[in-house]
């Protein structure tokens, strides 16, 4: 079972995400709040799953929501997925930066956002390849900054291999292909490199491995 908390400040919103997830078999909704405080605090009370937080919010914004769970040692299995009505903005990059798996439009399909939750659930981050790229186009032209990747200098060789590669956007297994090594061997190196970049999970791999100049919008250092 997928235990899952919702965090919208608007009320009709928060309504329809729960129709939708209680209808699903392998899906329940522990909890929902109508802003960023006493959304953090129902996620440290109840510890989901996943958390689908707003990005902008009265009292609290979903951003420094998402921060402060990513810094909780508690809360190290919650995953938060970030809702929007944008798509890819200012606002959803630092909420990644913050910790967060990825993020939804809140006029997603309902089979999208299912498929998502359940994704999330599993570990894994809600960026695709295009997702990706628009990352890089929009936001992360500035100029590198190691200090936002503490540990890369400690990185492998394969290690910074596998995390340019998963910062483009590969899977494990398309990875795995691409330097000719087992989906086991290549997810293993994905999870050094994020031990290593203290990331919680692909999202943060992507934006430290930019934000370092690991990787650049020209190529690979």
């Amino acid at each position: 079972m997928i235990r899952v908390v919702l965090v919208d400040d608007q009320a009709l919103m928060r309504a329809g995400f729960r129709a939708l997830l209680d209808a699903e078999d392998g899906i329940e909704v522990v909890g929902e709040a109508p802003d960023g405080e006493r959304g953090l605090a129902l996620v440290r009370e109840q510890v989901p799953d996943v958390a689908l937080v707003d990005v902008q919010m009265p009292v609290m914004t979903g951003i420094e929501a998402t921060r402060r769970i990513a810094a909780d040692p508690d809360l190290a299995a919650v995953r938060v997925v970030i809702l929007t009505n944008y798509g890819l903005d200012e606002y959803v990059f630092e909420a990644l930066r913050a910790g967060a798996s990825g993020f939804l439009l809140k006029d997603t399909e309902p089979a999208d956002l299912l498929q998502a939750i359940e994704v999330v659930a599993r570990g894994e981050a809600l960026l695709s390849p295009s997702v990706t790229r628009t990352l890089i186009g929009e936001f992360v032209s500035r100029p590198p900054d190691r200090a936002t990747a503490p540990g890369l200098d400690h990185l492998t060789r394969r290690e910074r291999e596998v995390t340019a590669l998963a910062a483009r956007g590969l899977t494990n297994e398309e990875i795995a292909a691409h330097m000719v090594i087992s989906p086991l061997t290549a997810k293993t190196h994905v999870s050094r490199a994020m031990t290593k970049l203290g990331a919680r999970d692909r999202a943060q791999l992507v934006v430290f491995a930019y934000e370092s100049g690991l990787v650049t919008a020209r190529g690979d250092r």
